[in-house]
């Protein structure tokens, strides 16, 4: 490169610089602390090489690469202009490996650099502003809200665990969406795990596994969703640790949703159990019942009611009887407004009489199981391991009494179908955490010892008599 074209390369550099300043598209501190910082290395009429001092300022530099096209194209007066962005270590290496390319070979170069990936659509509706906080999700909501005020920099990666239905999918579009708001140039990817893997597997047969590896290492945001479907696919394995690794060491936000936590997935490697486990790991539990009304109260602005038009009644009767999940609530609460339209002759605000004959039948199963309770199943394991009910609520962790107490917690679980955090307050005010715990210690336990499986079984069919 000559003396001359250095010359020239600055000024047009500057001269981007000063048009996005003036413009306003890029923030100040971004300018200053990457922009000024970068060179024109290459320019023709047909690309421009971009030379950055760091990987950090490649990431960037490259999320902006469409803004810096357009004022390049405007300055020069071309049209379809390549950015490639490299960083300074990287040069030698290009240089040495572009000896002997043919301009066939720079082509296809070209491609693999600039070839773009698609994840899944977001869905806009799916915000922080409209998701429902509740005893049963707030932690999740925080850490959630602080990955997105702040990507890469608190809990990375941010691990979301809970039953299907729970809000999950909810949580990663806010993100997402919070993000885009912020900042519109966010490489944001989105998608579900079987979407990953037919990706992966497409890009395997055609030969362009490692286009979409480049593509993924300048992702800024990585969004997984039912991470519980990669169990079991050892190659998808490799791929997904190599991503991973590059995004966390970069400082990307990564984050993951699935129905369990990384150390209850059966068929994922140690390594990425460990690195899922690394950050943050936070639950999303059934919601309790004043969050179970807020939330239908809240789907009901979607509908062409208001809460005004339902009897109080209504809400409280759904949401003691279908409080299990967001879509169970969401399915009772259609049925209600269905069944309103079709058959409450006045027309009027929706009775209790209609919710309950539009929902004859359904609540069969809720109604049997409150025929248990907890106090019930504690008294059923404390006479059948001769110990008080005292004893199992108590903080002693002594083996016979945590096993008794391992036990009750997860028959409460299997046949009440309560919550992890309605479970914690009826033992000792435990930690849902604790609860979690417990459960996956009796399920552990039953496939290991024949004799421990042999005793929960029959405690519970005591329960059940």
């Amino acid at each position: 490169m000559s003396i001359d074209n250095t010359l020239f390369f600055k000024d047009i550099w500057n001269k981007v610089i000063k048009s996005l300043r003036e413009n306003q598209v890029v923030d100040e501190v971004v300018l200053d602390s990457f922009f000024e910082n970068t060179s024109i290395y290459e320019l023709n009429e047909s690309k421009c090489i971009l030379l950055v001092p760091s990987i950090i300022h490649k990431s960037l530099i490259a999320s902006h690469s469409e803004y810096i096209k357009n004022e390049l194209e405007h300055i020069l007066n071309l049209n379809n202009l390549l950015i490639d962005v490299i960083q300074e270590s990287e040069l030698n290496e290009r240089l040495e490996a572009g000896k002997n390319d043919s301009e066939e070979d720079d082509n296809e170069n070209e491609e693999i650099i600039n070839e773009v990936f698609e994840g899944e659509p977001i869905n806009k509706l799916l915000t922080f502003d409209n998701f429902i906080v509740g005893k049963c999700n707030r932690e999740s909501h925080a850490a959630a809200l602080a990955c997105a005020v702040d990507p890469g920099k608190f809990f990375n990666p941010l691990f979301i665990y809970g039953n299907s239905g729970l809000g999950k999918t909810h949580l990663l579009s806010a993100i997402a969406n919070y993000i885009h708001k912020q900042n519109p140039l966010a490489n944001i990817f989105y998608s579900g795990t079987l979407k990953f893997v037919e990706t992966v597997i497409d890009c395997l047969k055609t030969g362009r596994i490692d286009a979409f590896k480049k593509y993924m290492y300048n992702v800024d945001v990585l969004l997984i969703d039912d991470v519980q479907f990669l169990a079991g696919k050892d190659k998808m394995h490799e791929i997904f640790f190599t991503i991973f690794n590059e995004l966390v060491n970069n400082r990307k936000q990564i984050v993951i949703a699935s129905d369990r936590l990384p150390q209850d997935i059966k068929g994922l490697e140690d390594r990425l159990i460990t690195r899922f486990s690394s950050g943050l790991s936070v639950s999303i539990d059934s919601p309790e019942f004043e969050t179970s009304v807020k939330m239908l109260k809240s789907k009901i602005t979607n509908s062409l009611y208001s809460d005004a038009s339902f009897d109080e009644d209504v809400f409280t009767f759904i949401a003691s009887n279908f409080n299990r999940n967001v879509r169970d609530l969401e399915g009772a609460l259609n049925r209600v407004i269905f069944y309103a339209i079709q058959f409450q002759q006045d027309g009027g605000r929706i009775k209790l009489e209609t919710a309950m004959q539009a929902l004859k039948g359904q609540t069969t199963a809720k109604e049997e199981k409150s025929k248990l309770t907890i106090k019930k199943i504690i008294k059923t394991v404390a006479d059948y391991y001769n110990l008080t009910p005292q004893q199992i609520i108590s903080k002693t962790r002594t083996g016979p009494i945590a096993n008794a107490r391992h036990i009750s917690i997860y028959l409460s679980r299997k046949l009440l179908d309560l919550s992890y955090i309605k479970i914690g307050e009826e033992f000792g005010g435990r930690d849902h955490s604790t609860i979690i715990s417990s459960c996956s210690k009796v399920e552990k336990l039953s496939k290991n010892d024949t004799y421990f499986a042999q005793a929960v079984k029959e405690i519970e069919a005591l329960v059940k008599n």
